[in-house]
């Protein structure tokens, strides 16, 4: 499979090398960093690596980062669109699993999950009960079976490209977009990770965006309608 590996960063200079250093370990050579507007040296740090370099104009937001890696994918051709973050805590020895998954065609969306039985980092205890409501939410509302919807760290088969680069949540973006594929007619699933701490920075995510954050989730969950979005083509699998 021709594979491409998504790496959205906003202001993460400091963690790209390792991340990218990582990949090509890995063995994975098309690398695509999105920079979200970053005001530091994120695209500069990028072009040194070697890797192709999306700059969008100011600031999207995760979801608008990830769009225009998908859109990159479709546009040439891509099998499989693997996403890790710019800030070091996915580990990218486990994309494998993943891809194996979307190469015999048992799934469209893989995503990985820290809770699935792998130790690691796993955030606070207030951040994983928001993260067990929303699995709950999930399969509750769609059937979906992942234990760890919040997570950035997913494989995407060419049917979910295609839908995600013509749709895809612009804000916390990651339960919606398991919502949407489930209600588009894809397959969704998941591996166990491990995952570990930020290289540098912190989460912008604090008490009160964690409330926000859960209510706004459920309410475009709820809103997910399968006749929003146009049919996947079976041309695209």
């Amino acid at each position: 499979m021709r594979v491409l590996v998504v790496v959205p960063a906003f202001n993460e200079a400091p963690s790209l090398p390792c991340v990218v250093g990582r990949l090509r370990a890995c063995g994975y050579a098309d690398i695509c960093v999105v920079d979200d507007g970053s005001t530091d040296d994120t695209a500069a740090v990028a072009r040194a690596l070697g890797v192709v370099v999306l700059r969008n104009p100011f600031n999207l937001g995760i979801g608008g980062a990830v769009q225009t890696g998908y859109l990159w994918a479709l546009k040439h051709d891509y099998d499989a669109a693997a996403q890790i973050d710019g800030d070091g805590q996915h580990d990218p020895t486990y994309l494998r699993a993943a891809l194996d998954l979307i190469a015999e065609g048992s799934t469209d969306l893989a995503i990985g999950g820290r809770f699935a039985g792998q130790g690691g980092f796993r955030s606070s205890f207030a951040r994983r009960l928001g993260i067990r409501y929303l699995a709950w939410l999930l399969h509750i509302l769609c059937g979906a079976n992942v234990s760890d919807p919040t997570s950035g760290f997913r494989v995407a088969s060419r049917r979910a490209i295609a839908l995600f680069a013509r749709h895809y949540p612009s804000d916390y973006p990651e339960p919606e977009a398991i919502a949407m594929a489930l209600r588009s007619g894809l397959r969704v699933s998941e591996i166990s990770v491990r995952m570990e701490r930020r290289r540098h920075g912190q989460s912008s995510i604090d008490a009160w965006r964690t409330l926000y954050y859960l209510l706004k989730v459920s309410l475009a969950i709820l809103l997910v309608r399968p006749d929003r979005y146009r049919k996947v083509e079976a041309t695209a699998a």
